[in-house]
């Protein structure tokens, strides 16, 4: 038999359960201030400005800006278990203070509005009397769900209802107001007499807003900043379901939009909360109202002097404009392509002052055709070397564009890290990282260097093995094939661990892996040219690998390639080898302390790499594994190399690299010769 209703207490007692469950107030929501913490979703021209100001409007024409909670809120209770036990909107309250900016003249346009929505996303919606929330054809439309309490400073909009444009007003899916109020507040004792305001002429707007949703009430109360809370609202208990109008989920926020006559609209705080009064605002914490917009003077004089100062001044802006502008004319510089696509560019004016001007006690290297200055970065601090090219008949933009386009995408340990570039007309630059001890050549061969300082054995073997690995990155393990043709002991730099890095690319070919070169012209420095580029022309990894064999055997005796015109290293050594004499050629500025072992290899592979015909000598992965000792040696009776042939070759070299420009050093990326087709190539 069923328990009758009256009878069950525990039945009773769910049911409150249940009605108070439903009517748990959410968490509230306040915001004293705005930030980039702040949780908005911020839309159109809303942005949150440094003061803690919520700007939503500026003082363009026709736009919109949206701010809204970024969590949408519970607003329906469809379980309702009290009498007469029909669904209804959840009630809400909220507390908010806005400012609005309008121009002197003119009465802006056009006002902001609280609303709640289905969506943050308001498709179509139009400016001006629609504040963003609709527009001309879904305007009143039942499937917009929008609940919004506007208030607005211009009149226009369906002039029979908003007959006051300063006015508050209460709408439903659409612009067209079920009630409206002149903006205004009763103040205490004054039975109820109100006292109307200009929103846009007072610092702040202090609004209340709550809706009872079981009584199905709204009250809207306003008053100028700094006033206290009126006695009474403004709409008091107006009728309005808002069943039929929300939907279970709702975003809560702000709108607002301009015209052809525009003001700014601004939040200072906002507290809201469903089922429960919202917190109240603490006005001392708000941030300053923006300023208002002052009235003209009352003294005609000072408009008269104030005119005549202001074109006075656009004068003046006039002829700072025409010479910022012919300034800018004469350094004018187009973009080229090789320019959108290269590392960082350098401002002149900060490599002028970190070299101090170029000055020669910056000089820290000097080429055919350029030099180096070191200098310190004026923004980080930072030590660098600034490459200057100076243009030629024979060298120019392409060879400088080949340097960074090469080198400026090459990271490998052992290669000069290229930091940027810097092009003003004639004026070539580059910037790498500073190696401190300069050249090898330098440190090999100047008397005065470093305190007389020697490489030892060790740290010979250790930088040989270094450029390898540098050589081996450029011809096998990059994306593409990169031929140095220019490698020496001026080329390679120390730094300050005696770690090597190979320099200067200017020189440089790249092509795709498995091309054929089709280099037509001989460059590079004489000793190290292989002797079939006297003949074709084209550098190869080969020839590589034979600058590099010169090189190795430069490290080890520490004998220039050519010492005199009777003189050639490669030569030399090839004859106390045949003589069973090979470690008699070593540099006797090691005093015999050195690994016998170690010596011997590099003198060999020396001469492995230097032998005239390219297709004996090994490729920079076969070098690194001899000087790693992952391979042997191979035993070669016959090194291919003719003693009178290399004579009459070396002589070809001097022939044909005399036009080329000599070399001279002061320790860093020495040489910087170039040939008037080297870039046509290869690219």
């Amino acid at each position: 038999m069923p328990i009758p209703l009256m009878a069950s207490p525990t039945l009773l007692v769910f049911l409150l359960f249940l009605s108070l469950l439903h009517q748990v107030a959410s968490k509230a929501v306040i915001f004293e201030g705005f930030d980039e913490n702040s949780e908005l979703n911020l839309q159109g021209s809303s942005i949150i400005k440094t003061s803690r100001l919520l700007k939503l409007t500026n003082r363009s024409t026709n736009i919109v800006g949206h701010a809204f909670y970024a969590t949408p809120f519970q607003m329906l209770n469809k379980n309702n278990t009290n009498p007469p036990l029909q669904p209804y909107a959840y009630s809400f309250s909220t507390n908010f203070v806005f400012s609005i900016v309008s121009p002197i003249s003119g009465s802006g346009g056009f006002g902001l509005a609280f609303t709640i929505a289905p969506s943050t996303q308001f498709p179509g919606a139009e400016a001006g009397h629609y504040l963003g929330l609709v527009n001309s054809a879904n305007d009143g439309n039942d499937s917009n769900h929008i609940f919004a309490v506007e208030f607005d400073t211009v009149n226009g909009y369906k002039d029979d209802s908003d007959t006051e444009g300063n006015h508050v007003g209460v709408n439903i899916n659409g612009m067209d107001s079920i009630i409206t109020e002149p903006a205004a507040y009763i103040e205490e004792g004054t039975d109820n007499v109100k006292e109307d305001f200009r929103m846009a002429k007072v610092d702040a707007v202090q609004v209340w807003i709550e809706y009872d949703g079981e009584k199905k009430t709204l009250n809207v109360t306003i008053a100028p900043l700094p006033l206290p809370r009126p006695s009474k609202p403004i709409i008091m208990n107006h009728n309005i379901d808002l069943y039929n109008v929300m939907e279970e989920s709702m975003y809560v926020g702000f709108s607002a939009s301009t015209g052809q006559e525009t003001s700014s609209h601004y939040l200072l705080g906002w507290s809201f909360v469903v089922n429960g009064v919202a917190p109240l605002l603490n006005i001392s914490n708000l941030p300053k109202p923006p300023p208002k917009e002052k009235e003209p003077t009352s003294f005609p004089w000072v408009n008269v002097a104030i005119g005549i100062l202001s074109g006075l001044t656009f004068c003046l802006l006039c002829i700072l404009f025409c010479l910022t502008c012919y300034r800018r004319y004469m350094d004018f510089e187009v973009l080229e392509d090789w320019e959108m696509d290269c590392p960082h560019r350098f401002r002149y004016k900060d490599l002028h002052i970190a070299t101090k001007g170029f000055i020669e006690s910056q000089l820290i290297g000097v080429g055919g055709f350029g030099a180096v200055y070191k200098g310190v970065l004026p923004s980080t601090g930072a030590e660098v070397a600034v490459k200057r090219i100076v243009r030629s008949p024979f060298h120019g933009m392409r060879e400088f564009a080949a340097e960074i386009e090469s080198l400026g995408k090459l990271r490998h340990k052992n290669l000069v890290n290229l930091q940027g570039w810097c092009k003003k007309k004639n004026d070539l630059l580059l910037v790498y990282d500073f190696i401190p001890n300069g050249s090898l050549d330098y440190v090999l061969y100047k008397p005065n260097n470093n305190n007389n300082f020697v490489l030892n054995w060790g740290q010979r073997f250790n930088i040989l093995k270094d450029i390898s690995a540098g050589l081996l990155y450029l011809h096998e393990e990059w994306e593409q094939v990169v031929i140095h043709r220019d490698v020496k002991t001026s080329n390679i730099l120390i730094d300050a661990h005696l770690n090597a890095r190979l320099g200067d690319f200017g020189l440089a070919r790249l092509y795709n892996h498995g091309q054929v070169s089709h280099t037509t012209s001989v460059v590079g420095t004489i000793g190290y040219i292989a002797p079939e580029l006297t003949r074709t022309g084209k550098a190869c990894a080969n020839t590589d690998v034979y600058s590099f064999g010169v090189v190795l055997l430069e490290v080890a005796t520490g004998k220039r390639p050519l010492d005199s015109d009777q003189f050639f290293l490669v030569e030399w050594v090839i004859e106390n080898y045949h003589l069973g004499q090979i470690l008699e050629v070593v540099d006797p500025k090691l005093d015999s302390l050195y690994d016998e072992e170690e010596v011997e290899l590099v003198l060999k592979l020396g001469l492995l790499c230097t032998q005239h015909r390219a297709d004996y000598r090994p490729s920079m992965k076969q070098v690194t594994r001899y000087l790693n000792f992952d391979d042997p040696l191979p035993d070669i009776a016959d090194w291919g190399h003719d003693v009178s042939g290399s004579s009459r070759l070396s002589e070809g070299f001097l022939e044909v690299t005399s036009s080329m420009g000599t070399v001279e050093t002061l320790g860093y990326l020495s040489s910087i010769s170039m040939s008037t087709k080297s870039i046509d190539a290869g690219r």
